[in-house]
């Protein structure tokens, strides 16, 4: 029997209303084996008027009291790391030890939050006029919405939420209808910390839901994180309606290789970046910028690396990648290197027709590279979103620079060399968010904040860190005057007594 996968509201689960499912499948045998119910309009409102409700208490619920329950959550968390890592596993495909990875980095934010209580202090400047005192604090928002993607289906969930209720907002969580089972299984460990009831809700759906919370007049904030052009139009809908935004877009993430880097060093970033967690990662690198004449080696030492790489299943111990998410996007995939060839790359490696016995009706593909690829070709210009690596060839580090900054995205970026002048002059000169010297895939640790530039993201705030903050609360400013008891009227002493 199909298992059901329905909302989380008010602290318990809610079976759908709607009358309407998702599937979702293992990507490794291309089985349905979980629905998961959809959202309607009334069940969005639901969602949001549980987490108001909840908000007139936790809003005003003391620190302390918010940093116990986080506390209690990361160590709950913690003890279930596998049991999240099989969820994400089951529905998204990526191998155990990858998604145990993605469950750690989500934790790291967990942690920031449990020290909020540095994060929120105030300001005090005494006597800017006479007797006249300035104070700034920051108050949390109210119910505030998070939408987030299907290849990361635990660590962005927590790249939010946490945050948002520490700084004392309730949530309502719109995770991927593909892989939902990780979000329900978060927020139940997080009722079992404490969390209150309404604090953190997960309502599953689709555009239907989507639409619902960027149009509720009780949502004040929303984040996203997914494609470029969902983005804009979450940034769009969501602004005219008078919420905050954070909305983090697509990429085309490249990497600089100059002549005297250590070439092995690079082949071996180049693979675990292009290719870890089967290219499903808005910070893969999809594009390797050859500087002068290491070109041919170094693609050389790529393919060499990527034909050792074991694709299978991701519950199986020994392999190194798995499948991708849905078998329409792992032909979208295909597709882009397919038509390399016809836009003039050359195909190194075609990993079209990969198939893993036993599991032949799995969403299976291979590991792709193309070399001496266009600018103008489709697959340089689109996120392909899979293992595709692209290998461009320019003469010199200022041309590479150019062709890199030409790009519309600006997400993450990374250099190879062993300059420390040309590292400083390229972490200046590019135009991305995040940027790695011989460091090819540049997340920032929980207390610095993620986010790109250009159509990467739209919104002034990166996610997590300090911005991370800034965005779950507003500024307020206090102007003070107390009169002095000397100035009391004649016959009152608010004063010590005088003896003298």
């Amino acid at each position: 029997m199909t298992k059901t996968v329905n909302h989380w509201i008010g602290g318990k689960a809610v079976e759908g209303t709607s009358g309407q499912y998702g599937p979702v499948t293992d990507p490794a045998t291309g089985a349905v084996t979980t629905q998961v119910a959809l959202a309607s309009v009334a069940e969005v409102d639901a969602a949001v008027a549980a987490a108001k409700a909840a908000y007139a208490t936790w809003g005003t619920s003391s620190l302390a009291q918010r940093t116990a329950v986080l506390f209690r959550y990361r160590a709950l968390l913690d003890a279930h790391r596998d049991d999240i890592a099989a969820l994400i596993t089951a529905e998204h495909g990526k191998v155990h030890s990858d998604a145990l990875g993605e469950v750690a980095r989500g934790l790291e934010i967990v942690e920031l939050a449990c020290g909020i209580t540095t994060q929120l202090k105030g300001e005090l400047s005494t006597q800017v006029s006479n007797r006249v005192d300035v104070s700034s604090i920051r108050q949390s928002l109210g119910v505030v919405a998070g939408i987030t993607p299907f290849n990361f289906p635990a660590m962005v969930p927590m790249w939010m939420f946490p945050l948002a209720i520490a700084c004392g907002n309730t949530f309502v969580l719109k995770p991927s209808e593909k892989d939902p089972s990780a979000a329900n299984l978060l927020a139940e460990l997080a009722s079992e910390a404490g969390l209150p009831d309404g604090v953190l809700n997960v309502l599953h759906g689709d555009k239907i839901a989507v639409d619902g919370l960027l149009n509720h007049p009780d949502v004040a904030a929303v984040s996203f994180v997914g494609s470029t052009p969902i983005a804009r139009y979450i940034h769009a809908t969501a602004s005219a309606n008078g919420k905050r935004v954070q909305a983090l877009g697509g990429a085309k993430n490249h990497m600089l290789v100059l002549p005297d880097a250590d070439l092995d060093a690079a082949a071996d970033a180049a693979v675990s970046a292009a290719y870890g967690s089967a290219g499903e990662r808005c910070m893969a690198i999809s594009a390797v910028v050859a500087v002068g004449a290491i070109g041919d080696e170094l693609v050389a030492k790529i393919r060499e690396r990527a034909e050792k790489i074991k694709i299978g299943p991701g519950n199986d111990p020994t392999s190194e990648m798995g499948p991708l998410i849905t078998a329409a996007h792992r032909d979208k995939v295909a597709s882009y290197v397919t038509g390399a060839a016809a836009q003039g790359a050359e195909v190194v490696l075609d990993g079209t027709g990969h198939t893993v016995e036993g599991f032949e009706d799995g969403h299976w593909i291979g590991l792709s590279l193309l070399d001496k690829v266009s600018t103008d070709s489709d697959a340089y210009k689109d996120e392909i979103f899979g293992p595709v690596l692209c290998v461009l060839r320019v003469d010199t580090y200022e041309d590479g620079v150019a062709l890199m900054n030409a790009s519309p995205f600006g997400n993450g970026t990374a250099i190879f060399t062993r300059d420390g002048g040309a590292a400083r002059r390229f972490q200046l000169e590019i135009q991305a968010g995040m940027v790695g010297v011989n460091v090819p895939i540049p997340v920032p640790v929980g207390y610095h904040s993620f986010g790109g530039w250009k159509d990467s993201l739209f919104g002034d705030h990166h996610i997590y860190g300090n911005d991370g903050v800034h965005f779950y609360t507003r500024g307020k400013v206090t102007t003070t005057r107390w009169p002095d008891p000397a100035d009391a009227p004649a016959g009152v002493d608010l004063g010590f007594p005088r003896n003298h």
